[in-house]
């Protein structure tokens, strides 16, 4: 199965977009059916016809998934649905209206685009309905039992249950010393002891065993294990499992050998400078193509908190360097008067404009030449500042493991979590950054970039 790096994609998003990019180029064949009758066999045998084609595919597909719709909790609400789809479709035609405007040839003809249209968006409709109504996208197959009663297994089963795309059920807990059976943690409940493992497995035709125990000495049923094992049973560590499912490694219980003997955190000097060429190129053109928009923001900047247009602040870096992040200046002058504090989605400090350039990403621009300067990258953690590293580094486990890459302009944290503005959200966001750290590839890094792309253009605001 796909994953990006080792984030599983779930076969039911990969049925959604198989099917979707099928039924796209069958409709499309059916309409230029319906309009050519006469030459259709000629558009066939034409390569330049299935490039057309493939280029329609691939902007429906891309408008698709920046409306959210290989969002499986969206795909669920009826009430969203239609709305998401019909934006979908209109904002794939639009796209390719400039795209034909601007490349005249690579047009399949109006009238095939009159004709499909509807009916892309009728069976796209019709086709996440029925999914629905029928329980293809929700019933679970794999069982699931949770030895122990860790927090990263309760974690794990509340991920679970808020994703039905990965066709999971879980079956229940075993309590280390069964003597909690029948208490809920979450639903499902505690169902036995570790020490009843392989009846339940049997009773309950179980088809993998995630390990959870709050203390793994002298408690692990090995036997038990090793038995289930070759029986052909699956038996997974609840970090890996969590890792694999979420994107995220769960800090709950983490030991440090489960990170050395992990596998992951290659660092390969092919991809460093892989990583810098693409860094110093990807930056240099971004500079050179907002150069309309640079003063523009700065005038705005001016005109509304007169100066300083830029903000500048020290922030920790790779190695735990310290360096001098640019942004332009969202925020009333003297916002930080009263000592540090964390920004938070409705800061009352940020100005109108501040507002405005937060969302549309404009005030990390001047930024690019921290990337230049090699001081930050495309992709990586987010920079913290030396007052809040100190205290995050006291509270929370492996914090200072994030400065081991450059930081980053965007990374895994910041395009799968909100606004984080408490210490349980800097947690949260270091199990991403974790993720990413373990997972060091140019393939997470595009897919990062791609999402970054869909969060921008969405007008999502800044993470």
């Amino acid at each position: 199965m796909p994953r990006i790096g080792s984030h599983q994609v779930p076969a039911r998003t990969l049925l959604l977009i198989g099917v979707d990019s099928v039924a796209c180029a069958c409709i499309l064949i059916f309409a230029t059916a319906l309009r050519l009758s006469t030459s259709l066999r000629t558009e066939i045998d034409d390569g330049a016809y299935w490039a057309r084609i493939v280029l329609v595919v691939a902007v429906c597909e891309t408008s698709l998934y920046f409306n959210d719709l290989y969002d499986f909790l969206v795909v669920r609400r009826r009430t969203d649905l239609f709305a998401r789809m019909t934006q979908a479709v209109g904002a794939a035609c639009v796209v390719l209206s400039i795209i034909y405007f601007l490349a005249p040839t690579a047009s399949l003809g109006r009238g095939i685009t009159v004709l499909a249209s509807p009916l892309i968006l009728a069976f796209l409709l019709g086709w996440r309905l029925s999914a629905n109504a029928t329980n293809l996208l929700a019933r679970g197959n794999e069982r699931i039992l949770i030895v122990g009663t860790g927090d990263a297994g309760v974690s794990l089963v509340k991920h679970i249950l808020g994703h039905p795309e990965y066709n999971m059920k879980v079956v229940g807990f075993l309590d280390e010393k069964g003597r909690d059976i029948g208490k809920s943690l979450v639903n499902p409940k505690i169902i036995g002891a570790t020490a009843d493992l392989q009846e339940i497995v049997q009773a309950e035709k179980v088809d993998r065993v995630i390990l959870a125990l709050r203390e793994r000495r002298g408690g692990t049923p090995l036997r038990e294990l090793l038995q289930l094992k070759f029986a052909g049973v699956g038996v997974e560590d609840v970090h890996n499992c969590f890792e694999r499912l979420s994107g995220r490694i769960a800090l709950e219980h983490l030991s440090p050998s489960w990170l050395i003997l992990s596998d992951g955190f290659k660092k390969s000097p092919w991809l460093r400078a892989c990583k810098r060429v693409i860094d110093i190129l990807a930056s240099s053109v971004l500079l050179i193509l907002s150069i309309p928009i640079l003063p523009l923001v700065a005038l705005a900047v001016y005109v509304e908190s007169g100066t300083p247009i830029f903000f500048r602040q020290t922030r920790v870096g790779y190695r735990g360097r310290e360096f001098e992040l640019i942004k332009f200046r969202s925020m009333v002058q003297d916002a930080e008067k009263d000592g540090p504090q964390w920004a938070s989605r409705q800061d009352s400090r940020v100005t109108k404009v501040g507002k405005f350039i937060r969302k549309a990403r404009l005030d990390e621009l001047p930024q690019l030449f921290n990337v230049l300067r090699g001081e930050m990258s495309l992709v990586g953690p987010r920079p913290e500042r030396p007052v809040f590293c100190t205290m995050l580094e006291k509270k929370i486990p492996y914090f200072n493991l994030r400065h081991s890459a450059r930081p980053g302009l965007t990374g895994w944290a910041q395009v799968r979590f909100r606004y984080g503005s408490t210490i349980d959200d800097s947690k949260d966001k270091l199990e991403l950054d974790l993720f990413y750290l373990k997972n060091p590839s140019l393939v997470v890094d595009c897919a990062i970039l791609f999402e970054t792309i869909k969060v921008v253009l969405l007008r999502r605001g800044a993470h």
